[in-house]
């Protein structure tokens, strides 16, 4: 197997097996509400699905201070391969966990343990899997770090797939049973096969070079970070706003589907998996394009058209609720989305010196998806729910790619050469780009 094929399969492997689970989660919220949070009303139940899920992404904090500083010290893949071993541990327990109706109380907390052991080791695998992709191959940082995107758009396009497929050919009475535990299966067979090509790989040649040199970091980088570089912590935040909130969007838009517009759930799941195939080839496409004319230029344009196109896709949806319409909307989401998050990866990284990269893109990344991304469905069910109207998601993915696009304007000057290798110093190398 060629090196760099084995190095995106390692990084790669943990971020698609993440959003493999968190994905299925998102998508099957209807039937965990009902068979884990029953309620006499529906809606209740759904908020405490969703609740549950957002009460697990407080766990991502932690596990990238552990696992961010962890990766600073011991290395990328050290801390990958403490990642890969939770995030599995957590898909097994979803895979064999009986219902409410079997357990009683046990199965909520079953679940919110599950989802914790996931968001732990989620909220330092980003971080840590960036880091290698990047330093790996300086001159493409923007092609190398997209494959963090592209292997998320991945996950949703095998989850969606999945699901499309054993609701199509399952009874309703069948997918509530067991098939919608598929999904998570599938991500408990990936765990071992990642853990085997990460103890197989060296750490990235920049990462070894700078520990090679006593001023590589300095012996407490989450304290420097948050005395000296809260800002960039901030603007990265920011800067993953848009994207983030987009893809919880998608992930999101079957159950909207469903329970908004009266559409079958194999048309719903259909229409999520085209856009998972539009972001999986194009977003690597966009990294690309990025080494070549900017990440700045290409992550400010592509945040102006979501914010325009955003109303006018959800109109479109709502005024002829059919599969054509609704397969055409989520590609079109899916080509922009692909636009800005190719460069994400690689313009966030920049952000950070090697000696303090893992913890800063941890913390910064696990902040962003918490307080943009985890809340996303939650917030779009409040909105519709408080105006009444199914246009309400628009409105939050446009406030989302305003802030996104005013951040990546303002982190330009904080962005770092790639040769910089200490949090030490910082200040001295910084260019615009």
């Amino acid at each position: 197997m060629n090196a760099t094929v084995r190095l995106v399969a390692a990084a790669s492997t943990g971020n698609m097996l993440e959003w493999l689970s968190f994905t299925a989660y998102a998508l099957v919220a209807d039937v965990i509400a009902r068979q884990f949070f029953p309620s006499a009303d529906p809606v209740t139940s759904l908020m405490l699905a969703l609740g549950t899920a957002v009460a697990a992404y407080l766990a991502r904090p932690i596990g990238a201070v552990v696992l961010g500083v962890y990766a600073d010290r011991a290395g990328r893949l050290a801390a990958l391969t403490v990642a890969i071993r939770l995030m599995t541990l957590g898909s097994f327990l979803i895979v064999i966990l009986p219902g409410y109706g079997t357990i009683g109380v046990l199965a909520p907390i079953g679940m919110l343990v599950a989802l914790v052991l996931q968001g732990f080791s989620a909220g330092g695998e980003f971080g840590s899997a960036t880091a290698l992709l990047v330093e790996s191959h300086a001159g493409r940082r923007g092609f190398m770090g997209s494959w963090q995107t592209a292997s998320q758009a991945f996950a949703v396009l095998l989850a969606t797939g999945l699901l499309a497929i054993t609701s199509g050919f399952l009874s309703p009475a069948q997918f509530d049973a067991w098939g919608w535990r598929i999904p998570f299966a599938v991500a408990l067979l990936l765990g071992p096969a990642g853990y085997y090509i990460r103890t197989r790989l060296r750490d990235s040649p920049e990462f070894i070079a700078a520990r090679a040199k006593p001023e590589s970091g300095p012996p407490r980088p989450l304290v420097h970070l948050m005395r000296h570089h809260k800002t960039r912590v901030l603007l990265v935040m920011g800067m993953i706003a848009v994207s983030t909130g987009f893809s919880y969007l998608i992930t999101y838009m079957p159950t909207f589907a469903i329970r908004h517009l009266g559409m079958s759930p194999s048309t719903s799941f259909t229409a999520t998996f085209v856009t998972g195939v539009v972001l999986t080839v194009l977003t690597p496409v966009a990294g690309h394009l990025s080494d070549r004319i900017g990440r700045t230029r290409m992550l400010t344009a592509a945040a102006a058209v979501i914010a325009l196109i955003s109303l006018p896709l959800f109109l479109l949806i709502r005024a002829a609720p059919a599969m054509v319409t609704l397969v055409t909307a989520l590609a079109l989401m899916g080509l922009v989305k692909a636009w800005y998050a190719g460069p994400l990866p690689a313009a966030m990284a920049e952000m950070f010196p090697v000696g303090g990269r893992g913890t800063g893109l941890s913390i910064s990344y696990n902040l962003g998806v918490i307080l943009f991304g985890g809340v996303t469905p939650l917030a779009i069910t409040l909105l519709i729910a408080a105006t009444g109207s199914t246009l309400a998601p628009s409105y939050w993915i446009t406030a989302l790619a305003l802030l996104s696009g005013t951040c990546v304007v303002l982190a330009r000057r904080y962005r770092r050469s790639a040769s910089s290798s200490s949090l030490e110093g910082a200040e001295g190398s910084l260019r615009r780009v």
